[in-house]
């Protein structure tokens, strides 16, 4: 590896040509970065003081046979943007001075229109690509031709490139003709020229030690490039053009940049069983998950069309480019819920329904069902922390023999706060949650007015109504309707589903009484709406009313988020193995019913019973289960002491007073590899500690959600 220092323009001016190879990113710099270079250049130019203006380094593959008769173009690993935002100030700077009326004038020596195109945008005797100093890859490279050759630009023109270029343009324009502060900025830039050599250089490990220092590079840049990088040039080109090229036209420009490190997430988590890699740590699972398969050109072949196959699942479900039309709706319902954590189970799904190994009807249910887990639980308030690994793990349950059937019966044995809400806790539940000021409010009144229809209704121009209204001055007919208790009755019912519904004469209906509401024009007596059924016949807007339509319309919310089909054979084997269970109690344990051991353990109980709705207590034979959904930590009474296994890998406890027992290998009661003595109040708060950690990893709250 070399490394100089060099003026920018110098070195443009010596180098004939840098190439973007195929596998580095699209051009990505944003308005906020190409004006911060821009104000960079403009404060150096008018500094007399600043001699110089560091921009970073550039960084490229020189072949091992360059000579200054034989100049072949230089591959660039690093400093793409700086040189295309550069490149594209420049032509917009030649452009504006050659409008001008004198245009051989030169601002500063050096800086005509003829000398920045011949010497630092083209090279005016070649043809073809070499024509141009600059070439990107695919979208990007006709649009930068474009700009710098001043044709027309292409149909998928890069949004990147003409936004920046126009920035450019309008920026020159408001310098009112003033162009020496930017000329002599120009040529105030210096560069890191680093050149390295294919045969002694390692370009990969240098490109990964470059990003490590804060360079933002995507996840899938690294992989991309971690992929593609080493192999021949032949072969990097019809990997990317075959497979990786179809995935960045699927996403699109904006989306790439934004979804496809999200994606590679989801798409290493089915992979690696279910294991949620952290989203900065997704290209080094990738290296480890990929190593077995990339040792051959074909290896790598079959994990690149591994990625677009499901990249493509990806797309169709998370960015709506699902063609089927049943499909499309399902998934459109479930992403409006922002549930990504769902995206490794339906990965799986979209897999096996593209194999022919589960029918259309199947997928839709089963994207159904995790809809209706989803809203279900947000609908009773049951915390989401866990459903990143519910979603994680939910594959291993898979029974493909009777795939849709072991989706359902998976949902149903879902237990605790992992639980699949019951028709009867949902029909509970949902009446009395604040619907009004649910995260996606639009989402659950679309859904439940068009339930059954064929012919669905855009609410794009409706509003929420309170029926009942909001102002705290309620007028007299009002409270007249609602009687003596109508400030608790607001209080009570405004933002249930009872008193909510859609209108598109909100403004004209603002806090009139019930009756006019009901009789005016457009009022409920003559809604087209299937949420305001009923309404034209109701006498009096009151409490039982409310609570009445909050009952018909549930009724309906029931059927419109299901809950999987009951299987009779698997809840009569559930039932009898609870049956035949022996129970215990804490009379089996009669060390707890005095002394130090029955302090010890009311106070650890009152504590352990707090720290989630969804946390119980069961007695075994030999000790005393605090669970989750399973398991978290089990309490054998002792003579003097309480002894507590946590359910954690010992080496992944954290006990900065190393007080746990390693009983991996040892014998011993209760769940876990870590164990701890508990013998004084005052040890409690450290105990707690150890505890909230093994509930918390098997809630799944450590991963990233």
């Amino acid at each position: 590896m070399k490394a100089t220092e060099a003026k920018l323009l110098e070195f443009l001016k010596k180098s004939s040509q840098f190439v973007i190879p195929i596998y580095q990113r699209m051009y990505s710099w944003k308005t906020k970065e190409s004006k911060k270079l821009w104000d960079d250049v403009i404060r150096t130019g008018r500094n007399e003081a600043i001699s110089v203006h560091f921009v970073g380094s550039i960084v490229y593959i020189e072949a091992n046979d360059y000579t200054v008769t034989l100049q072949p173009p230089l591959l660039v690993i690093d400093g793409q943007q700086r040189l295309t935002t550069l490149t594209l100030l420049l032509a917009a700077l030649a452009n504006a001075l050659e409008t001008r009326q004198e245009t051989d004038q030169e601002p500063v020596d050096g800086f005509s229109p003829r000398k920045l195109r011949n010497h630092y945008l083209l090279n005016p005797e070649e043809t073809g690509d070499r024509h141009y100093k600059l070439i990107l890859s695919q979208t990007d490279k006709a649009s930068l031709i474009a700009v710098v050759g001043r044709i027309d630009a292409p149909a998928e023109a890069s949004l990147r490139i003409a936004k920046n270029y126009e920035l450019f343009r309008k920026l020159i324009a408001d310098c009112q003709d003033d162009l020496v502060p930017l000329c002599k900025g120009l040529a105030k830039l210096v560069v890191v020229d680093v050149a390295l050599k294919r045969d002694l250089d390692n370009p990969q490990l240098i490109f990964e030690s470059m990003n490590s220092t804060g360079r933002e590079l995507s996840q899938a840049d690294l992989i991309r490039n971690f992929i593609l990088m080493g192999l021949e040039p032949a072969v990097q080109t019809r990997l990317y053009e075959q497979y990786w090229r179809q995935m960045e036209l699927e996403f699109g420009q904006e989306a790439y940049g934004v979804n496809f490190d999200g994606f590679m997430r989801h798409y290493l988590t089915l992979k690696n069983g279910g294991e949620i890699p952290k989203l900065d740590d997704v290209y080094e699972k990738f290296k480890t998950y990929s190593q077995p398969f990339i040792e051959t050109a074909n290896g790598v072949e079959g994990v690149v069309k591994d990625i677009r196959n499901f990249a493509k699942y990806y797309c169709s479900m998370a960015l709506g480019k699902e063609p089927d039309a049943d499909l499309k709706s399902a998934f459109d319902d479930l992403r409006e819920l922002k549930v990504d954590v769902a995206y490794p189970f339906l990965l799986e799904l979209y897999d096996d329904y593209a194999q022919s190994r589960l029918t259309k009807s199947e997928f839709v249910e089963a994207v159904r069902l995790a809809e209706s887990y989803v809203f279900r639980r947000s609908a009773c308030s049951i915390t989401p922390n866990s459903m990143n690994m519910t979603f994680a793990n939910f594959t291993k349950a898979l029974d493909k023999a009777d795939y849709l059937e072991s989706v359902r019966a998976h949902f149903r044995s879902l237990p605790s706060y992992r639980r699949f809400p019951s028709d009867d806790e949902f029909q509970r539940e949902l009446p009395l949650r604040d619907l009004y000021n649910f995260p996606r409010r639009s989402y659950w009144l679309r859904r439940l007015e068009n339930f059954g229809r064929k012919e669905l209704v855009s609410l794009i121009d409706y509003t929420v109504e309170h029926i009942l209204p909001q102002n705290a001055n309620l007028s007299a007919s009002w409270k007249a309707e609602l009687g003596a208790d109508w400030q608790r009755i607001q209080r009570d019912w405004l933002h249930k589903l009872g008193n909510l519904t859609l209108t598109k004469y909100n403004s004209d209906y603002s806090d009139k009484p019930f009756s006019e509401k009901q009789n005016m024009e457009g009022g409920f007596a003559n809604s087209p709406l299937n949420l305001n059924a009923g309404l034209g016949k109701v006498e009096k807007w009151n409490e039982q009313e409310i609570a009445s339509r909050a009952t018909r319309l549930v009724a309906i919310a029931v059927r419109a988020w299901p809950a999987p089909l009951p299987s009779s054979s698997t809840d009569l084997s559930t039932t009898t193995k609870q049956l035949g269970a022996k129970a215990y109690s804490i009379q089996n344990h009669p060390r707890l019913l005095s002394g130090m051991p029955q302090i010890l353990f009311d106070a650890l109980r009152k504590e352990v019973l707090a720290l989630d709705p969804c946390v119980t207590q069961e007695f075994f034979k030999q000790y005393i289960a605090f669970k989750a959904e399973t398991n978290f930590v089990d309490v054998e009474p002792r003579a003097k002491r309480l002894l507590l296994t946590f359910n954690l890998a010992f080496a992944e406890t954290r006990d900065p007073k190393g007080l746990c027992k390693d009983v991996t290998d040892l014998g011993h009661q209760g769940n876990g590899d870590a164990q701890i003595g508990f013998g004084s109040l005052e040890e409690l708060p450290y105990v707690m500690g150890l505890v909230r950690q093994s509930l918390e990893s098997q809630m799944g709250t450590g991963a990233d959600s």
